[in-house]
């Protein structure tokens, strides 16, 4: 008997489960993720009691010594088992905000090593327990039998006189989050009307393969869900690449015209030319102009901050 299928197309279900969300305070974000069929807010930002639906806070929980004592990467992950291993009636998760969720994911990470920031952990460690987490989060929300929602804030910036308005989360981590969702929706508040766009798409999705009609309903709300992406002619092609090429060719003699390491600079000053100008001073040019301050160590070795803590009561 062949394992092979049959040679030919078959209809195909084809129901987008993964949003990224974004948009402004009170322009709507929130309210739309809350449009999905019975919702569980993950939420970050303290506004829980505003929100009608299902509701669990994520923080990071300190000890009276400053360090964390129940995480929210361990949250996430007894929730996450929960709702692979329970019955429960939930069809919808919401991150609400994601932002917020990748900060307590860096603090987690130096928390454990004893350090301020992750790039204090020696030989990128920290930043590869970052990623691993970050990543491992996204795939494990994605295989839930689930309706997957992130909302993020929004961050503005000029080019060529125009304004434009993209996630606040770090471009790097919408790559990893926006790489396994089906639509990207911007929120927006317009005088007092509440508009909804899309502002990317996995694929030209259709009415006609949308299984869920709850789905349909929310997505036929938003401009541009079921638009077709056009092809560009032979012509726009070529136009399109060639500027590419002009464009990445700025950039590389933009680079080659930087000082290489090693290089001196502009502002290089020798040994016996800096001992004349420092003279004057009574400033030892052979010596930093500082002394790295001591830091004290955890029991298990880690470097801690100096930094004064509020006490607790």
């Amino acid at each position: 008997m062949s394992i092979l299928p049959p040679n030919k197309k078959t209809k195909t279900i084809d129901t987008p489960k993964n949003f990224f969300i974004f948009g402004a305070t009170m322009n709507g974000k929130s309210y739309l993720a809350g449009e999905f069929p019975n919702p569980l807010f993950l939420d970050t930002d303290g506004n829980a009691s505003a929100n009608p639906y299902p509701s669990i806070p994520l923080r990071n929980v300190r000890g009276k010594n400053g360090k964390i004592t129940h995480s929210a990467v361990d949250q996430l992950d007894q929730i996450i088992t929960e709702l692979q291993t329970s019955k429960h009636t939930y069809e919808t998760i919401i991150l609400d905000v994601i932002d917020d969720i990748v900060v307590m994911i860096e603090q987690y990470v130096c928390d454990k090593a004893g350090v301020e920031a992750l790039a204090d952990i020696p030989f990128g460690k920290g930043y590869a327990s970052f990623n691993s987490i970050f990543q491992q989060l996204v795939i494990e929300l994605k295989a839930l039998p689930l309706n997957i929602i992130y909302v993020s804030r929004i961050a503005t910036f000029e080019e060529n006189n125009v304004t434009i308005e993209k996630p606040s989360l770090k471009e790097k981590y919408v790559n990893v989050v926006n790489g396994n969702c089906d639509y990207m929706i911007q929120a927006k508040k317009i005088g007092k009307k509440y508009v909804r766009f899309v502002k990317d798409k996995r694929k030209n999705y259709t009415r006609e393969g949308i299984d869920d009609e709850r789905i349909l309903a929310i997505l036929d709300t938003v401009t541009g869900a079921f638009d077709k992406s056009k092809s560009a002619s032979k012509r726009e092609q070529d136009a399109i690449v060639k500027k590419m090429q002009e464009q990445e060719e700025e950039v590389l003699e933009e680079s080659a015209s930087e000082p290489q390491q090693g290089e001196k600079s502009k502002l290089y000053v020798d040994p016996p030319e800096a001992k004349e100008l420092f003279e004057d001073l009574e400033v030892d040019p052979t010596k930093p102009p500082f002394t790295e301050p001591k830091q004290d160590s955890n029991p298990e070795g880690h470097p801690v901050s100096n930094r004064k803590r509020p006490k607790i009561k």
